[in-house]
């Protein structure tokens, strides 16, 4: 059977971000509104011209019921799929297939959180789990400490790589006025850092922010009613491979390899021809093991493909470029930012320090649970229809 994605009959018109270095008293419905409204404005359009809502809002499992009612909207179709980070990928999979079978017009992806401000920490519902509660295994961290160990075990991965990493996004962030975290990151500081769960360090893990993002799709025919720089959704795919980190098949091998995959066929490009990288950082050794899952090493080669700067600023591939989750922003859901980030690179909206020289195709991939959700979107600029 032919691939049904409908390759570059979609396109994200406008992005917008709101509240990365603090909410100032706004609360999640607030910040995810400001974003919302912004994007919709960037194309021209009002909350009453939104058919297609999809969203998730932290605690809010009927986030599609209050989103709409807080923006005034009556959506055709809502959708808010929970896959933990990985969720918003898989919103726009959805919408570039309801768009395309005229399910809806303007889809709206939205997202806010007020995690720093509110809670300072992670927030999740409680988790009563009657297989590995009795280990008492911290979460998530304790999940990516177990498959980090078991990769450095089998492949000889090293925690100064998985510091480099950190450097690398560190390194895009000081090039980002709107990152929450700059300034020198050296190798030492990460491995000197407080140990939180062997072998990661508070600087192998995510940032706790606050923050919105959101975005805006239409059918590719109606793009450049709203924008001069459309970028078009050439592809997607998910997959799902567990949900407790003791049911992961392989601790070193992650559902990224089947989502890639799936994204890379229907976008009909391969690792070589992506020119700019998004990847779900919630910690360090996230990186290293996507990039050998999307196929861009081979696996248990990440820890040496990164090494000598090939990721951070002037590196031959760029990931990453807004800092990431590790350094820019992680509102307890971090997906939306790196799909806005990316749209932004091909559209050229980036500033001029660390815009990707004629970028024409990216990669944004989402992860979720404990490893337990991947979805990969490929876009591209109007030269790769």
């Amino acid at each position: 059977m032919s691939d049904p994605f409908p390759r570059g009959r979609t396109a994200i018109v406008s992005t917008a971000t709101h509240g990365i270095k603090g909410a100032d008293g706004a609360d999640a419905m607030e910040l995810l509104s400001v974003a919302a409204l912004t994007a919709l404005k960037r194309a021209g359009l009002r909350p009453s011209d939104v058919d297609g809502l999809f969203c998730g809002l932290p605690l809010d499992f009927l986030s599609g019921l209050t989103v709409s009612e807080y923006l005034g909207v009556s959506p055709r179709m809502t959708n808010n799929n929970r896959t933990g980070g990985s969720s918003f990928m898989t919103h726009v999979m959805s919408a570039a297939f309801a768009l395309d079978a005229g399910f809806c017009d303007v889809a709206l992806v939205a997202y806010g959180s007020a995690q720093r401000s509110e809670a300072g920490k992670l927030q999740t519902p409680p988790k009563l789990d009657p297989i590995e509660g009795g280990y008492k295994l911290r979460y998530p961290i304790g999940s990516y400490a177990l498959a980090a160990a078991r990769h450095m075990h089998e492949f000889g991965t090293t925690r100064e790589q998985f510091a480099e990493v950190a450097v690398a996004a560190r390194g895009w962030a000081n090039l980002n006025p709107q990152a929450f975290a700059q300034g020198p990151l050296e190798i030492a500081d990460v491995l000197e850092a407080r140990m939180v769960c062997d072998p990661l360090t508070v600087r192998d893990c995510c940032l706790v922010t606050d923050g919105a993002a959101a975005l805006v799709m239409t059918r590719a025919d109606r793009a450049r009613d709203h924008t001069s720089a459309p970028v078009f959704v050439l592809g997607a795919g998910e997959a799902t491979t567990h949900a407790r980190i003791s049911q992961m098949p392989d601790l070193t091998v992650s559902g990224a390899v089947q989502s890639g995959a799936r994204a890379y066929a229907a976008a009909g490009v391969g690792p070589g021809d992506i020119d700019v990288v998004q990847l779900y950082d919630a910690f360090t050794f996230n990186t290293i093991l996507f990039l050998e899952d999307l196929g861009f090493c081979g696996k248990g080669e990440g820890g040496p493909f990164i090494a000598g700067g090939r990721i951070a600023p002037g590196g031959s591939l760029p990931v990453n470029t807004n800092g990431g989750g590790l350094s820019c922003v992680h509102p307890g859901m971090y997906g939306l930012f790196g799909l806005a980030e990316a749209v932004d690179q091909l559209a050229g909206r980036c500033e001029e320090v660390r815009q990707i020289k004629d970028a024409e195709v990216a990669l944004a991939h989402g992860n979720g649970g404990t490893l337990s959700s991947q979805a990969t979107v490929i876009l591209g600029t109007d030269a790769t229809l």
